[in-house]
């Protein structure tokens, strides 16, 4: 069977049924009569050679077959809706240029990484989404995504076929409110012992990383709150309800946005920034120009 063999619309009327459940609801949904629909899905079953569903009570199962048929009927109409935003897009002067940020990507960083992609020579039309990592992930594989910061590297996994480019680091600081910085700052960190701090959800590279650097000096802090969000950690932080570590360079942004000043440094722990990307046979050209302004990014300017 060659791909002109395959009837798209036959497809079409398959993926109805297995949504609806029945051939019946399918057929309400396209607006055809019961009979076409069943004798169509028919020709697919014959032309595939497999029964693609099985009797269950008042409805349709799928079959094994029937559910690989579906996973790749899903990915044919998906490539079919970027295909139609592609063509949209050729019409507009700037292209399109999809990233997805983390939770614990902070805004500043983000900003940084990628406003340089809106001037010339590039100007493109930037698409910001925000997501948990391996929905990130998820979305990059089915080139929904031209682009993925995080603060981890792709994990190395047969089916997803990422690479990760390391875009810098950063130290981290524990920054407090005024009244909290007075109380903590001297002697740091023996102070930490018994101090109230905000960290990141458990499972997060940071959170690993401040939990090893607190339990090589012995230094038990009172959590008083978790976050996969960085920035909502930061304002809770504003509000003065613990210490909350952030990059080191943020320093300037979040005195000014979160009114935070620095408690002390946590000697050897740093936050990584990747972008991760899927290999294309083209590129976009964005991407280069992100992995170029990152050597200048806020990532290397505080060490």
């Amino acid at each position: 069977m060659t791909p002109s063999d395959l009837n798209f619309r036959h497809l079409l009327y398959f993926w109805a049924v297995a949504k609806e459940g029945s051939i019946t609801r399918a057929a309400e949904r396209l607006n055809l009569s019961v009979q076409t629909v069943s004798t169509q899905l028919g020709l697919l079953e014959t032309q595939l050679g497999h029964a693609l569903f099985a009797p269950q009570g008042r409805s349709l199962a799928l079959t094994d077959a029937g559910r690989i048929v579906l996973g790749y009927a899903e990915q044919i109409f998906q490539l079919g809706d970027k295909l139609r935003h592609a063509l949209a897009e050729n019409r507009n002067p700037r292209p399109r240029l999809a990233v997805g940020l983390t939770d614990t990507v902070p805004k500043v960083v983000a900003f940084r990484l990628l406003e340089g992609v809106l001037q010339p020579p590039l100007e493109v039309r930037l698409e910001c989404s925000e997501g948990h990592f391996e929905y990130l992930l998820g979305e990059l594989a089915l080139n929904r995504l031209d682009l993925m910061l995080a603060d981890q590297a792709a994990p190395q996994r047969a089916h997803l076929k990422l690479q990760s480019q390391l875009l810098g680091e950063a130290e981290i600081d524990l920054f407090a409110t005024r009244t909290l910085q007075e109380r903590y700052a001297g002697d740091f960190p023996a102070r930490l012992n018994g101090a109230p701090v905000l960290l990141p959800a458990r499972g997060n590279p940071l959170r690993n990383a401040l939990d090893a650097w607190l339990e090589a000096r012995n230094l038990q802090p009172v959590v008083v709150g978790e976050f996969s969000d960085s920035a909502l950690l930061k304002t809770f932080g504003r509000a003065g309800l613990g210490l909350f570590p952030a990059p080191a360079n943020m320093r300037d942004e979040i005195a000014g946005q979160y009114e935070a000043w620095p408690v002390g440094t946590l000697a050897g722990v740093r936050q990584s920034w990747y972008a991760i990307s899927a290999p294309r046979r083209i590129p976009h050209p964005a991407l280069a120009a992100i992995a170029a302004t990152s050597a200048d990014g806020p990532q290397h300017g505080a060490r």
